[in-house]
């Protein structure tokens, strides 16, 4: 069966995006268990503190490993800005993309990629300053065939479903998808949250107790 190209469409504006670029994905992740945090298993290839941020809208591929026709059409689909986001089932013992398929996309600007499955040629990919890679695992066996699969199709990523024009965030902590309806709906809950971590360190500066900072309860004398 050949691969088969889904229609996506994303009514988000770039404001609604934009609000959640300075948000941590901590931070989206403690708003609570339903906003789509990703498997921590998948992990990004450069080490902390030197792992730039992952932000864009998804476009989803769905592979049957060792087949990666939906990796290669989706090469023509995806544009500057989104992220491509590789459902290969968690399978490791081949690899759904590598460098040349990654500098590619690269340069046509995309946001970067999260690929529940393995990646190769991790040496290039990993040292790229500017082209976050997410994985599960790595080997250096490639994929053959290229015929099945499907592109811009509802996805499960480490858990998570992932649908075309989900914004997907990551950074050294991890992975997370939010839907539209979250971008919406939280971004204000989001924001909140960011102040109020502010305001805690601001109050532990500033030589505050720890109960009254984070409004603790007295403890109990023995």
């Amino acid at each position: 069966m050949p691969v088969t190209l889904h229609p996506a469409s994303s009514d988000l504006t770039p404001a609604e995006i934009d609000r959640w670029g300075g948000i941590p994905v901590a931070v989206a992740v403690d708003l609570g268990r339903d906003i789509g945090q990703i498997d921590p298993a998948l992990r990004p290839l450069r080490p902390a503190g030197q792992q730039p941020r992952l932000f864009g809208q998804a476009v989803t591929v769905r592979c049957e490993p060792p087949d990666f026709g939906a990796v290669l059409q989706a090469l023509d689909v995806i544009r500057a800005g989104e992220v491509l986001v590789i459902d290969a089932g968690g399978h490791r013992d081949t690899a759904m993309i590598g460098d040349i398929l990654s500098g590619h996309l690269r340069r046509k600007g995309v946001a970067g990629l999260v690929c529940d499955g393995a990646v190769r040629d991790t040496g290039t990919l990993g040292g790229w300053e500017d082209f976050p890679v997410f994985a599960r695992w790595i080997t250096p066996r490639g994929p053959s065939g290229a015929e099945r699969g499907a592109v811009n199709a509802p996805v499960v990523i480490g858990g998570a479903p992932v649908r075309p024009g989900d914004l997907v965030i990551g950074d050294d902590d991890g992975l997370v998808a939010l839907s539209p309806q979250v971008v919406r709906s939280r971004a204000g809950d989001a924001e909140a949250r960011l102040a109020r971590e502010a305001g805690w360190i601001r109050g532990l500066a500033e030589g505050r107790s720890a109960a009254e900072v984070f409004g603790l309860a007295p403890m109990l004398r023995g």
